[in-house]
């Protein structure tokens, strides 16, 4: 993978988070908190962030990213609080060696061979390992990240492809994701981390078991900008008629009255 640093917009330090959540949850009703994540150089730099919590217990990331988004806490890490080298590989905090590019860990556990574990391992998005040394997720309204590299929507899949058209609402693009699938943290903040694009993820059985994700639940991970961006396009459909929830049109009716002002 092409080495990208995590790229933060000028305009990500002006939001008004408080605003810009209370017109997020105006059009999708997110029962979720939204979060951010910021990668920092050093633990110092992390343990400064205002009313962090540090885990006296070895976690995986997805429960430190559920603290934050089930428990409305602040909390920051090192690698040294995390499991294993599958959650410090995805942020760059360890791993990322050969033993763990060979997925010798997960064969015959998630993949029938090594062979098969080790193109999973070389297909994951990954923060490169010697660039920070820390990780913070805080509630976006908060505003303790000042401002977060990413931030992080749990939302239904009908609340998701809401978010998705406002993204494309202006300058569109047709968005090509990958499923990992184990180890899809790699696919959500793992790829916004290391490539600076959006990126939705279906959690995988280790977020939904130990982070606590919901079974109707997927994540996109973004910049703030991005955000910003997908909020004014949701805005803009919610004005042509498109919003959530969507109203059901009735699987047996003439949809020609319908389409007619959906599409012309």
């Amino acid at each position: 993978m092409t080495e990208q640093t995590v790229s933060i917009r000028p305009s990500d330090e002006a939001i008004d988070w408080p605003e810009t959540l209370a017109r997020l949850n105006a059009l999708l009703k997110i029962r979720t908190t939204p979060i951010g994540m910021k990668m920092f150089a050093t633990e110092e730099e992390m343990a400064a962030v205002p009313k962090i919590r540090r885990p006296k217990d070895i976690h995986t990331a997805d429960q430190i990213v559920s603290m934050a988004s089930r428990l409305n806490w602040t909390v920051g890490i090192t690698g040294d609080d995390l499991v294993g080298t599958q959650c410090q590989a995805v942020l760059g905090l360890g791993g990322q060696d050969d033993t763990w590019y060979s997925g010798q860990h997960m064969a015959g556990v998630w993949f029938e061979t090594q062979e098969d574990a080790a193109v999973h391992q070389s297909a994951m998005h990954v923060v490169p390992v010697g660039r920070y040394q820390a990780m913070a997720v805080s509630p976006l309204a908060t505003g303790r990240l000042a401002p977060p590299d990413i931030c992080m929507i749990y939302a239904t899949p009908g609340q998701m492809i809401i978010l998705i058209n406002g993204l494309q609402w202006s300058g569109y693009k047709n968005f090509e994701w990958g499923c990992v699938g184990e180890s899809a943290c790699a696919d959500s903040w793992g790829r916004a981390l290391s490539t600076g694009e959006p990126s939705l993820s279906i959690p995988c059985y280790a977020e939904r078991r130990y982070g606590g994700v919901q079974d109707d639940e997927m994540l996109m991970a973004l910049s703030p900008g991005h955000l910003v961006q997908a909020i004014d396009g949701m805005e803009a459909l919610s004005r042509n008629g498109f919003r959530y929830p969507i109203p059901p049109y009735g699987i047996q009716t003439d949809a020609r009255a319908g389409l007619g002002v959906s599409y012309g």
